[in-house]
């Protein structure tokens, strides 16, 4: 949830508004005291006042990338929601990687994809790896894995901004049931 703050104090608290433009694991660190900071601002974008988006040329890491990158050089807070999105169910699935997974002996996924499926299906606790620990209030694990599916949706405009993010993080907002985030892989299956 640090990030999550962290995130929301870059996109709405800041005199000027900073884009990450590379939300990752490996781009938060630890202070001395183990709280989480976000780091690597190298890429970050700056926004002036009453400035909503701007163009930009694609950066940040691959399965972070928001996809609207691919379709136009025009971006907004929204790229750091979906990545945080990413974030949130690696962090669900305890894995380090988020392009590919493997959930089978020759079976491989994209994370983004499973974690649909799995919600579709009933399946969390698949997802979670059945780690016990994860699994122990399925409630919770629910409503983390949907608000990560609301944060990856392919059409930026279906992502909840960091503040709604936060707030359903909390329990302070109901989560909705999300449509699928990639209408077309997910929906062929």
């Amino acid at each position: 949830m640090v990030i999550g703050k962290g995130l929301l104090y870059l996109h709405e608290d800041c005199s000027t508004q900073i884009i990450h433009c590379d939300i990752k694991p490996q781009n938060i660190l630890l202070d001395g005291s183990y709280n989480a900071r976000i780091s690597d601002f190298g890429l970050a974008k700056l926004l002036m006042i009453n400035q909503t988006h701007t163009k930009t040329n694609i950066r940040g890491t691959k399965g972070y990338v928001a996809p609207e990158w691919f379709r136009s050089n025009t971006i907004t807070a929204k790229v750091d929601v979906y990545s945080f999105g990413v974030m949130l169910l690696e962090i669900i699935n305890s894995c380090r990687r988020s392009v590919e997974i493997e959930i089978g002996e020759n079976d491989r996924e994209i994370l983004t994809d499973w974690a649909y499926l799995c919600f579709r299906r009933g399946t969390l606790d698949a997802l979670a790896d059945e780690d016990p620990e994860v699994t122990s209030d399925m409630k919770r694990l629910e409503r983390y894995v949907m608000i990560a599916l609301w944060c990856i949706q392919e059409d930026p405009s279906l992502r909840p901004t960091m503040k709604k993010v936060m707030l359903m993080l909390e329990g302070n907002v109901q989560v909705a049931i999300p449509p699928s985030p990639c209408p077309f892989s997910c929906a062929i299956r």
